[in-house]
């Protein structure tokens, strides 16, 4: 039996970097994952939200995403995209970028960390206990650990056997993927018609002043709605070429597919987050349409939010119930998602009546608020933990600020590199004494001379202190030069050390 702190079941992207964010934190963390290796294929996301990206910048790896896709408008709502190149942040704008380069960077990164990948291993089985967790492998081998994080996808056997049920609604509609060769060369682009949505793309492309460029090399990437939203069936070619001919007239001569699969918009979430000793995060905890492409990141983000709070439990500097605050702060964010799906699923339907709420939609969508209002939701810009009343910043994101510091200017988040917490004084320096936290609490005096502005919100009162989690999220705001962090400090990171 191998011992570990963490075993994290799937190296999809929210495993990979649950795996990275326990690594910063000195924890002992093996993930097992059934692929053989980190290879990658069939379609699944295309990109990261704004929100993504500052979460990767604020661990100094962004850079690694950003050379290698192409940032551009992405976010919108249903049929209407969303600009939200005046947002305040250094990132307005998402990044297109293939999900297998997204786990491959991932992968790099972890490995860099020292986290060991089980592949080609599954978990077949697992025992909860006092202690731990007995996790049974199918090659018969047992991995015991504190803690079993689901990050196995849709079909999660860890939520299935954690008996963590998956309520929601069935799906409504389905869709064929494939990637085949055509004889003949298809109109590019998403097309709508009374059979539904089909659209054709290639795997290699440039974004030119907002438009798609496809270059003429490789393989199409086809998709088209299918009639039946509840075929279980495993789609042929012919399946595609049908459903192609019943869309377009024509196959365009589709053959020789790379992949075939299919997608729907059955839409479901766990229960809970957190069942004991088990955990889920990513597509484990929740499922729906890939339209708006808000899946991956908020995977992501679930793991950013999880990472550091079973750290500290782990370490034994924070008590066990710190990991209710997972489920308490992630759940809503999922169901939110959830809802945004379910809504622009409705709104691609083509009947005369979606079509008229539609064009209403779209119409609210050229007015200021109503744009920053869902910008901010698809970009994960505007995520609020409800930490309880009181300034603006408490429960948000901090931005990424430029301040000067006594070890010189800085950004905000270079100081979230190593994944620890931050409390950053505007006010005189050196007043507040948080000694009994200095082991795990960084101290920073710093000045910032511009106007504090959030997404959605605007511009706020600048606060004397914050103190920042190690996801990027403010737990404490001072107003008044009396305000102390003490009990933020506790309920975060847990009891003063004895010194």
């Amino acid at each position: 039996m191998i011992d570990h702190s963490v075993v994290v079941a799937g190296a999809g992207p929210a495993g990979l970097m649950l795996a990275g964010e326990l690594a910063l934190a000195g924890v002992h963390v093996a993930v097992v994952e059934r692929r053989p290796n980190q290879e990658l294929s069939g379609a699944r996301a295309l990109g990261i939200s704004a929100r993504t990206i500052e979460v990767l910048d604020q661990r100094g790896i962004a850079e690694r995403f950003l050379s290698e896709g192409q940032t551009a408008q992405v976010a919108g709502f249903a049929t209407t995209r969303l600009d939200i190149s005046d947002f305040p942040t250094r990132h307005n704008y998402g990044l297109a970028l293939r999900q297998k380069h997204i786990e491959r960077i991932l992968a790099e990164w972890v490995t860099e960390l020292g986290v060991h990948t089980l592949y080609g291993r599954e978990v077949t089985g697992f025992v909860q206990h006092d202690s731990g967790v007995d996790v049974t492998l199918a090659d018969g081998q047992v991995l015991r650990a504190r803690y079993l994080v689901g990050c196995d996808g849709g079909r999660s056997f860890i939520r299935r056997t954690a008996g963590i049920a998956f309520p929601g609604w069935d799906p409504t509609t389905s869709n064929i993927l494939a990637e085949v060769e055509m004889t003949d060369t298809p109109p590019y682009g998403v097309h709508r018609s009374a059979a539904g949505t089909h659209a054709f793309g290639r795997a290699e492309f440039e974004i030119r002043g907002g438009e798609i460029i496809y270059t003429e090399v490789g393989p199409i990437g086809v998709m088209v709605t299918e009639p039946n939203a509840n075929n279980t069936a495993e789609p042929t070619l012919q399946d595609l070429k049908d459903l192609l001919i019943a869309a377009c007239g024509t196959d365009y001569g589709a053959h020789s597919p790379t992949w075939i699969s299919r997608f729907t918009d059955m839409t479901r979430q766990a229960e809970k987050y957190r069942s004991g000793r088990i955990m889920l995060a990513g597509d484990a905890a929740h499922v729906h349409s890939p339209i708006g492409g808000m899946g991956l990141s908020t995977g992501v983000q679930d793991a950013v939010n999880l990472g550091w709070k079973l750290a500290q439990v782990v370490k034994g500097t924070s008590p066990e119930t710190l990991l209710d605050t997972y489920h308490a702060e992630r759940h809503p964010v999922g169901a939110r998602v959830l809802k945004a799906t379910m809504a622009q699923v409705a709104l691609h339907r083509e009947d005369d009546r979606t079509s008229a709420a539609r064009d209403i939609v779209s119409d609210l969508l050229e007015m200021e608020e109503p744009r920053k209002y869902l910008a901010g939701m698809m970009s994960g810009l505007d995520v609020h933990y409800d930490l309880g009343p009181g300034h603006p910043l408490l429960g948000r994101r901090i931005p990424d600020l430029d301040i000067v510091t006594p070890r010189g200017p800085l950004r905000i988040f270079s100081l979230l590199h190593a994944a620890l917490p931050v409390l950053l004084n505007f006010g005189a320096p050196m007043t507040m004494n948080i000694a009994p936290w200095s082991d795990r609490v960084q101290y920073v005096d710093a000045t910032y001379a511009g106007e504090w502005e959030l997404p959605v919100i605007g511009e706020i009162a600048p606060p004397g202190a914050v103190l920042i989690r190690p996801d990027g999220y403010v737990a404490w705001v001072s107003i008044e030069a009396s305000d102390e962090p003490r009990e933020a400090l506790v309920r975060w990171f847990g009891p003063r050390a004895m010194h």
